[in-house]
C-alpha cells in the first residue's frame, strides 16, 4: 500500500441546485440545498483512499459543527485525521457551489484553511518524509505551498501540484513540483495565453513544457480527456463517455488518481489513462466525493494489473 500525502483545503460545500446562475442583482429560485463534504485537499484524500492508497491528510478545520462533521466524515472513509488542526477562533472553510445541470460556479470563504502554515509542515514533517507522493492546491496559503513542496523535493517523495484556483505560479514553487495539473482556463492564466482553440492550447502546452522542463504538465480538458507532452508531441487520453449527473469533484478525483498511478509507477500514459477513467466514473454521481470510485471499479474499465 503506498503512501499518499494530501496537504489541503477542508471544506463544507453548501450545494444549491439551480435552473441557471443568476445574473448580477438578480433573485433566482432554487430547487435543492445538500450540505456535503468537500475542499480540494479533503477530495483527493478521499479520491486516493478509495484507490487503496494509505493518505494522510494535513490540513486546518474550525472547532465548529461543519469541522466536527469534516473529520468524522475523513475517519469514517479510512483516512489518517491526526495532522488536521482544529483552530479555536476561525470557522471551517466553505463553499458554496450554483449547480445546474451542465456545469457549476463556486464561491469558497477559506475561513481556517488560512492557517495551514509552515508551523503546521514542521509539526508533520516526518508524515511527509515518509511518503511516496505529495498532493497539494492553492487553497491554502501559497507560502505553505511553496514551502511543503520544497520539504517534500528535499526528503525524495513526488510532488502534484494542483494550481486552482488559478493563478500565477512563481518559479520558485515550479521548480519543486513534480507535476502540475491545471484544466484548461487554470492554464491559461498560468501561461498568460487565452486559447482560440485546441490547436493553440496543445502549441502552448508544448512551449510551456519546454520552458519548464523539470515539471510535468498535464492538462485536464473535461469531456475531451487529459493531455500531456512527450517528445514535444501532445498526447490526450480520451475521455470515458458517461451519463454525467455532476462534475464537482472530477478534477480532484482525476488528481487522487494520478497520484495513485504515479505512487505505483505506471508509465505516464498509464496513469493519465487512469486518471481520466477515475474523474469520468466520479460525475456519474451527485457531489464531489459521492461518485469517487475504488480501484476495482477503474479496473473494471481499464483491465489493469
Amino acid at each position: 500500500m503506498k503512501k499518499v500525502v494530501v496537504v489541503g483545503s477542508l471544506n463544507m460545500d453548501l450545494v444549491m441546485e439551480v435552473d441557471r446562475i443568476p445574473k448580477i442583482g438578480e433573485t433566482i429560485k432554487g430547487e435543492e440545498m445538500s450540505y456535503l463534504i468537500g475542499g480540494k485537499g479533503s477530495n483527493q484524500a478521499v479520491a486516493a483512499c478509495r484507490l487503496g492508497n494509505e493518505v494522510t491528510m494535513i490540513g486546518c478545520t474550525g472547532k465548529d459543527t461543519f469541522g466536527d462533521k469534516v473529520l468524522k466524515h475523513l475517519k469514517e472513509e479510512g483516512i489518517n485525521i491526526d495532522a488536521i488542526k482544529r483552530d479555536e477562533v476561525i470557522f471551517t472553510g466553505i463553499a458554496t457551489i450554483f449547480k445546474t445541470k451542465d456545469d457549476n460556479s463556486i464561491v469558497v470563504i477559506p475561513g481556517a484553511n488560512d492557517f495551514c502554515d509552515k508551523d503546521l509542515i514542521d509539526k508533520n514533517i516526518e508524515a511527509i518524509k515518509s511518503a511516496d507522493i505529495l498532493i497539494t492546491q492553492l487553497e491554502i496559503p501559497i507560502e505553505t505551498v511553496e514551502y511543503v513542496l520544497k520539504v517534500a523535493k528535499e526528503n525524495g517523495v513526488k510532488t502534484i501540484l494542483n494550481p486552482a484556483p488559478a493563478r500565477k505560479i512563481s518559479k520558485e514553487i515550479l521548480m519543486n513540483a513534480d507535476f502540475i495539473t491545471p484544466n484548461e482556463s487554470e492554464f491559461e492564466i498560468i501561461s498568460g495565453k487565452l486559447f482560440k482553440d485546441g490547436n493553440e492550447l496543445e502549441e502552448s502546452m508544448i512551449n510551456w513544457q519546454k520552458e519548464n522542463p523539470s515539471t510535468r504538465l498535464v492538462v485536464t480538458r473535461g469531456k475531451d480527456g487529459s493531455s500531456y507532452v512527450d517528445e514535444n508531441e501532445v498526447e490526450t487520453m480520451k475521455a470515458i463517455k458517461v451519463n454525467v449527473i455532476d462534475t464537482t469533484g472530477a478534477g480532484d478525483t482525476f488528481n487522487g488518481a494520478l497520484a495513485h498511478g504515479l505512487s505505483h509507477e505506471f508509465s505516464m500514459n498509464e496513469a493519465v489513462t487512469f486518471a481520466g477513467a477515475a474523474a469520468s466514473l466520479s460525475v456519474t454521481e451527485f457531489g464531489a466525493q459521492t461518485g469517487m470510485p475504488k480501484f476495482e471499479e477503474v479496473n473494471n474499465i481499464l483491465d489493469i494489473k
